[in-house]
C-alpha cells in the first residue's frame, strides 16, 4: 500500500516512519526544505525526534504532487487549527474518494467544526472516505517500539479494515470503530482536562484532586458527545478514558505541561513561546467553550480552563469556584 503521511512533526514523522518500517510505501510531506534535507541524508528528523534513525525506506518531499502521486490513503497529522488549509493545499492532487486518515485531534476554532466536518467540508467534491485515529500515544514512545492501542474511527468498514491493517504492528496494535464524533471528540477534550490536570498537579494538590479531575473530565467529555450524537460508551475507550489518562499523567504531555507552568504562575504568551510543538489544548479550550454554548452543555472544568487561560483567572480561584459549585447527584 502506499501511504502519504501529511506534516513532519514528531507525530506525523513517527507514523511515517511506522508505515515504512511495515512494508509499505511511506511517504512523508514536510514544509521545511531543511528537514527534508536532514531526513534524506542523516534519516533524522532532529528538531522532533532526535537521536532516532528513521527506516531507509521513507521517502520524504516538500512538494505535494510527487507526495501525491498514485497514493489513495493519506495520514493528516498537521496542528488541527492548520488542517483545513492542509486538505485545501492537497485537494488538487487527491484522488476521487480518498481516504483521509486524521490524526490531528481539536475543535477548528473559526467554524466550530470537529475534524471530520472539517474534512467533508474542505475536500466535499471528492467524496473522502474519512477516519480518525486517536488513542494514548505519545510519540516519544511509539517511535521507540513501546507497546500501545489506539482506535481507528471509520464509517467506511472496508477502508477502516485497510487502514488497520496497514497500521497495526508488534507494539501499536488499532481498533476499528464506526463512532467517528465520539472518537473525535473524546481526542480533542482530554487536552482541556490535561491541562487542568497540569494546574492541578502544578498547585501540589497530589493524587485525589488528578483522580477526581480525571473522573469528571470524562463526564464532561461523554456529556459533550451525546448531545452532539457521539455513543458515549466511546468515551470509557481507548480515544476517550485512555487517551484521557495518558495526556493527564505523562511528563510528555504538553498541555499538562502548559497547566504546570499556568500554575507556577507563568503567563500563557511566555509558555507557548518557549515550547516546540504546539499544545492542541489551548486553542481547543476556546474552541470548546463556545462550542458547548452553543449546543447547550454544561461543562465547568472547561469554563475554569478557559477562564484561566483567556480571562487571566489565578488558577486557585478557579479551583475554589469549581469546588463551590452547588451541590447535586453524580
Amino acid at each position: 500500500m502506499k501511504i502519504a503521511v501529511i506534516g513532519g512533526g514528531s507525530w506525523g514523522t513517527t507514523l511515517a516512519d511506522m508505515v515504512a518500517k511495515n512494508g509499505h510505501e511511506a511517504r512523508l510531506w514536510v514544509r521545511e526544505q531543511a528537514v527534508m534535507h536532514e531526513i534524506r541524508t542523516t534519516r533524522e528528523n532532529s528538531w522532533y525526534l532526535p537521536g532516532r534513525k528513521l527506516s531507509d525506506n521513507l521517502d520524504v518531499s516538500t512538494d505535494p504532487a510527487a507526495v501525491a502521486d498514485g497514493v489513495r490513503h493519506f495520514i493528516f497529522t498537521v496542528p488541527c487549527q492548520f488542517i483545513r488549509n492542509a486538505y485545501q493545499r492537497f485537494s488538487k492532487y487527491l484522488p476521487k474518494n480518498p481516504v483521509i486518515i486524521c490524526a490531528s485531534k481539536g475543535i477548528e476554532l473559526d467554524s466550530l467544526m470537529t475534524m471530520s466536518q472539517v474534512c467533508d467540508d474542505a475536500l466535499a467534491a471528492l467524496k473522502p472516505r474519512f477516519a480518525m485515529l486517536s488513542g494514548p500515544s505519545f510519540a516519544y514512545e511509539v517511535i521507540r517500539e513501546m507497546p500501545t492501542a489506539v482506535t481507528l474511527a471509520c464509517k467506511d468498514k472496508k477502508a477502516g479494515k485497510e487502514v488497520q491493517e496497514a497500521l497495526s504492528t508488534p507494539y501499536f496494535r488499532v481498533y476499528t470503530a464506526s463512532d467517528v464524533r465520539g472518537v473525535e471528540l473524546g481526542g480533542a477534550i482530554k487536552n482541556i482536562i490535561a491541562i487542568a490536570a497540569g494546574v492541578a498537579d502544578g498547585l501540589g494538590f497530589g493524587g485525589n484532586a488528578r483522580a477526581a479531575l480525571i473522573t469528571r473530565g470524562l463526564h464532561e467529555m461523554s456529556r459533550l458527545g451525546k448531545a452532539m450524537g457521539a455513543d458515549r460508551q466511546t468515551f470509557m475507550g481507548l480515544s476517550g478514558m485512555g487517551d484521557l489518562v495518558l495526556t493527564c499523567t505523562g511528563d510528555l504531555s504538553r498541555n499538562r505541561q502548559v497547566g504546570l507552568r499556568l500554575a507556577k504562575g507563568q503567563k500563557l504568551l511566555d509558555i507557548l513561546d518557549e515550547m516546540k510543538m504546539v499544545a492542541e489544548g489551548v486553542k481547543t479550550t476556546e474552541a470548546v467553550h463556545a462550542l458547548r454554548e452553543k449546543v447547550g452543555v454544561e461543562m465547568p472544568i472547561t469554563e475554569q480552563v478557559y477562564a484561566i487561560l483567556y480571562k487571566d483567572k489565578e488558577p486557585p480561584q478557579a479551583v475554589y469556584d469549581l469546588m463551590t459549585r452547588a451541590l447535586k447527584d453524580e
